[in-house]
């Protein structure tokens, strides 16, 4: 069984919201941005969450958590978890910064039933120990089943290169420590710490380490391994395995927009890395998707 911690679901609503951050005044449609990108059109929320399902079967995968990849998109996740329920859990970006954050975050995890909530202090330059992101987490922590996603570390996105769009991240509000204080208030609440930490695997361990709500994904190729000189696949997943076990590990691919589809090289990869370092069918069977369903019951 593999359940996959980590897929993008860029829906038009994401695509609309890139065009129209570009210089371009007269290509404003989440069409024109997909045409320059070479990818495919999303259509609405359902066909795209239908081709989920389709790329899912073809490789295998029995679940999934689809990420809102802009604050304000949760309600493109909400539908497609409505038509898929037994497929996808729903995953949403908030900006602490917003207004209106409290009051989406409210509206996605009671009425639209998803059940992660996503943080990016580095995009959205609030630190995780600001008092508007405390109260997002006191949210989320009320509601059962919920996970706090926290990016850390390197943060870049692909489709903003692409574009040619700036990307003014602050990494120094990247810090996994910080999100131990978030997990030590927030006892019974699941923390996901994506990519490993990202390029801040010691600080993602330390935290977990203290903090066994904190679980770590596996997601992307994890190219952030070369800020380490020597530093491979195997040896990240040998210090995670002898650190927080293989019970709090999530597999991921990172996978995004069509027709690339589903990432099974990453698969491959990790299942390859796990397999060199002798890990046993059962840890395998826990970090590929046990842990997935056991977080996120159906």
């Amino acid at each position: 069984m593999v359940n996959d911690a980590h897929c993008h679901f860029f829906s038009t609503t994401f695509f609309t919201a890139l065009a129209q951050q570009g210089d371009d005044p007269g290509a404003h449609s989440a069409e024109s941005v997909c045409r320059r990108l070479g990818w495919d059109a999303p259509g609405d929320a359902d066909a795209l969450a239908d081709r989920w399902v389709h790329t899912f079967d073809a490789h295998g995968v029995s679940r999934g958590a689809l990420i809102a990849s802009i604050p304000g998109d949760e309600r493109s996740v909400g539908a497609a978890v409505a038509r898929h329920p037994e497929r996808f859990v729903g995953f949403f970006m908030v900006d602490p910064s917003r207004p209106d954050a409290a009051e989406r975050t409210s509206h996605a995890l009671t009425e639209l039933g998803l059940r992660g909530l996503c943080l990016f202090p580095a995009m959205h330059h609030v630190p995780l120990d600001d008092a508007r992101v405390h109260h997002l987490v006191d949210l989320a922590a009320r509601v059962a089943g919920t996970a706090v996603f926290v990016h850390c570390g390197v943060l870049t996105v692909g489709v903003r290169q692409k574009l040619g769009l700036p990307s003014r991240f602050d990494l120094r509000l990247g810090n996994p420590l910080a999100v131990s204080r978030l997990a030590q208030a927030h006892p019974h609440t699941t923390f996901i710490i994506p990519h490993f930490g990202a390029g801040l695997l010691r600080e993602a361990l330390m935290a977990a380490d203290v903090s066994p709500n904190i679980y770590l994904d596996t997601s992307s190729s994890n190219s952030w391994m070369r800020y380490q000189p020597g530093l491979t696949l195997e040896g990240v997943f040998r210090a995670a395995l002898d650190v927080v076990g293989p019970t709090r590990l999530l597999f991921g691919t990172d996978s995004s927009f069509f027709p690339r589809g589903w990432q099974r090289g990453v698969y491959e990869h990790q299942v390859g890395a796990l397999t060199a370092l002798g890990t046993s069918e059962a840890d395998r069977a826990l970090i590929l998707g046990g842990n997935f369903d056991r977080l996120f019951a159906r």
